[in-house]
């Protein structure tokens, strides 16, 4: 079979798209022999994984070292779950580890995401890697991941997310999370208010934290940024190339944990430069250039859409801004609306191709339902136009908005990927031609290459 039909393949072996639970996960990964020879990060959190890991690899890959990351999920091609040296793994690489992992599991049920899981680790343990760098699906405690044990782990910011599978609030949340350490090993914390439960956790299994404000730190300026940790302190550093004022606690996490992890895995100051100079993650704050100008974030919970209203607000004026928003039913809609709104001014929502995702016309009825209770009237504020897809919403929003003007697309990896699919979109709305009193507003083109 092919990529594509493996991938049908894992999708019908199982009932339940999630089933919580290592021991199938353990039998497997035995049949295996999996086993990493090289320092392994694992990274759990709510928010900020992927360019934790990103990050990570990059100082690490301009440090001279053999990176294998796995992060999840996707934005429109299942092979960006695996990087090996900077470079996504081919199709054929994949084929083969179905097939040593589908012969391996005999009459184990594993779901898509273990199964994949499964195969993205045995790729990495069997690619002569000097590290490697797991990305946590959910949780951590009873994710996939955990299977193997982490050297160094890194827990990024705890918000409300996945409640279904991991409890109602920040505690229970962290509690599951915390589930990557182990005991004597260190673990970066860069959430700014941890949650109790994980560093009551981190106490009890006799792991070496590494908490952000007591044990490592940054400060800066608009021009460079320094870090600081026990006793270690790494001055005139230039900004991440990813974008957001959320970023820098990221940066600060991924120097923590190669600060732990130097007597094994030391770096150069050169690639620490270059590793942040150089780092690439689409999809996270991504501004793309252009009539009007672009920008693209997975944000998915409120507490990313939070952070991406900061960096938005930030950015200067713009005298409209167009959301092309598609979301998963289980997130809290109207929670990422109202953090939303103060900034939009036209709404495009949008279906996505999966049955997780809210429709379209459900998300305009939220939307005008929350505007008539918070406001007492029916008509919202912001115009709302409902589309069929990622793609069709973004030519609508290109076709209403001026040179001048800014269109965000957000709300899942989704909407991102979608937009993403065929390429980097060049937005081209042409300046207006007639004088200025008697101009009136154009669309504009959209081209993807």
């Amino acid at each position: 079979m092919n990529l594509e039909q493996w991938l049908s393949h894992c999708e019908s072996l199982h009932s339940k798209n999630i089933e919580m639970g290592l021991e199938r996960v353990r039998l497997v990964g035995a049949a295996l022999e999996l086993s990493f020879k090289c320092p392994v990060f694992t990274v759990a959190g709510t928010n900020g994984k992927g360019s934790t890991c990103a990050m990570l690899e990059s100082i690490l890959e301009e440090s001279g070292y053999k990176t294998g990351v796995y992060t999840s999920p996707h934005l429109f091609d299942f092979r960006e779950r695996c990087r090996i040296g900077r470079v996504i793994a081919s199709a054929e690489q994949f084929v083969h580890h179905f097939e040593r992992v589908e012969k391996a599991r005999g009459d184990v049920s594993l779901t898509y995401f273990e199964f994949t899981t499964l195969v993205i680790m045995d790729l990495m343990a069997c690619s002569n890697l000097d590290v490697a760098i797991l990305e946590v699906g959910l949780g951590g405690r009873l994710d996939a991941v955990n299977i193997v044990d982490a050297d160094c782990a890194i827990i990024t910011s705890i918000d409300i997310d996945h409640t279904e599978y991991l409890g109602p609030d920040r505690e229970s949340i962290a509690r599951e999370k915390a589930g990557i350490m182990r005991a004597g090993r260190p673990v970066v914390i860069s959430d700014p208010v941890p949650p109790n439960s994980l560093i009551k956790w981190a106490e009890e299994v006799g792991a070496q934290i590494w908490l952000i404000g007591r044990d490592f730190n940054f400060m800066g300026d608009k021009q460079q940024w320094s870090f600081v940790a026990k006793g270690k302190r790494r001055a005139g550093l230039a900004y991440p190339a990813l974008r957001g004022a959320n970023q820098l606690f990221n940066a600060c996490a991924v120097l923590a944990a190669l600060e732990a992890m130097r007597d094994r895995l030391a770096v150069t100051a050169q690639g620490i430069r270059n590793g942040f100079s150089m780092v690439t993650l689409p999809g996270r704050f991504q501004i793309i250039a252009g009539q009007p100008t672009l920008i693209l974030d997975v944000a998915h919970n409120p507490h990313a859409v939070s952070a991406l209203f900061e960096n938005l607000d930030s950015m200067g004026f713009f005298p409209c801004t167009h959301a092309v928003f598609g979301a998963m039913a289980d997130k809290d809609i109207k929670a990422i609306m109202s953090k939303m709104s103060p900034l939009v001014t036209h709404w495009y929502f949008c279906d996505l191709p999966t049955p997780r995702a809210v429709k379209a016309l459900e998300l305009e009825r939220i939307w005008i339902e929350s505007i008539s209770r918070s406001k007492g009237v029916v008509s919202p504020p912001a115009k709302t136009q409902v589309c069929t897809g990622p793609v069709q919403a973004l030519e609508q929003a290109l076709a209403n908005a001026n040179p001048a003007d800014r269109i965000v697309v957000f709300g899942s990896f989704y909407t991102v990927g979608g937009v993403l699919e065929h390429g980097i979109p060049r937005l081209n709305a042409p300046h207006l031609q007639a004088p200025v009193t008697q101009a009136k507003p154009l669309g504009g083109n959209l081209k993807l290459g």
